[in-house]
């Protein structure tokens, strides 16, 4: 983008399943029962490039990993057109439509509207135009997030967020948008998403999914501000390793842990108290790993 995880449970062996939940369009906080169940979730944002080998090797990746598949922007370069998502993105990443969620990019907003965009994905983007929507797999809420429109305290997605917080009957939370607060890529740092990591902050939340810029980045847990806390912050994962052009780093920010510049996918191990992680790279080693606890 050129623009603008109660007790640690440990070793138990538990099957890989899904919540039927799908996409709420605001109110639902996740609602129901806890499940017990665990999930897992494929993070990865800045996809489909045209003319890059890459796009069709992280495709194939994915195709041999379990688990829903949560698209963190810029999907279809370089204008998100309709032309874009069918040259671009769909040949390789299309036989993936029956479990994938989606949030929009910058260049998906390159299209007025990223009307394509929601034409392209459907129930998948949420709620046609707005770009924000909720699910739940297993015991966690996982919010999709549209960093391209207002999401400042005041704003009807901060408003949308507020609410599925209040009602969240599940005891793990994590977030997916496109612009990331905190980078040592050229593309941030984002303050325009600090009140939104402060809600999450002060709701516990344990995860925060980015892209748009074409690395791999994971922090430690952090407050809004950039202070290191362990105990009250959010770890954030930036995985815009998708298939565009990788970018280099050109800095190292605050809190950061752990820095890759390799294609590949963020695989999240969701437990009911548990977060396992694993940025896997083409041949699917896994270049970074960890565990950590819902708080």
């Amino acid at each position: 983008m050129h623009h603008p995880w109660l007790l640690l449970v440990l070793g138990i062996a538990t099957a890989c399943s899904s919540s039927p939940s799908g996409p709420t369009g605001g109110g639902g906080g996740g609602g129901g029962n806890r499940t017990g169940e665990t999930a897992i979730v494929i993070g990865v944002g800045d996809i489909g490039q045209c003319g890059r080998a890459e796009v069709a090797q992280v495709a194939s990746l994915v195709s041999r990993l379990e688990g829903s598949l949560l698209l963190a922007g810029d999907i279809a370069y370089f204008q998100g057109t309709a032309a874009n998502f069918r040259d671009c993105f769909n040949p390789s990443w299309g036989q993936f439509r029956a479990r994938w969620f989606a949030v929009p990019g910058n260049h998906e907003y390159e299209s007025p509207g990223a009307a394509p965009y929601f034409t392209y994905f459907g129930e998948a983007a949420g709620p046609a135009g707005a770009g924000y929507h909720s699910i739940v797999r297993g015991d966690w809420l996982i919010l999709m997030l549209n960093s391209n429109i207002p999401a400042a305290a005041g704003s009807p997605q901060f408003a949308f967020a507020r609410a599925e917080l209040a009602a969240q009957r599940t005891p793990c939370t994590m977030a997916v948008w496109h612009h990331p607060r905190f980078t040592s890529g050229p593309s941030g740092p984002n303050f325009f998403m600090h009140d939104m990591w402060a809600l999450l902050e002060s709701s516990r939340a344990e995860i925060i999914l980015n892209g748009h810029d074409h690395l791999y980045e994971r922090f430690a847990r952090q407050m809004a501000d950039g202070r290191a806390d362990p105990a009250n912050g959010i770890r954030q994962f930036t995985v815009g390793t998708g298939g565009a052009e990788l970018y280099n780093f050109v800095r190292a920010a605050g809190n950061s842990e752990e820095r890759i510049m390799r294609f590949g996918v963020l695989r999240l191990t969701l437990r009911p108290a548990q977060v396992e992680w694993e940025f896997l790279t083409l041949d699917g080693s896994v270049a970074d790993g960890g565990l950590d606890t819902c708080r």
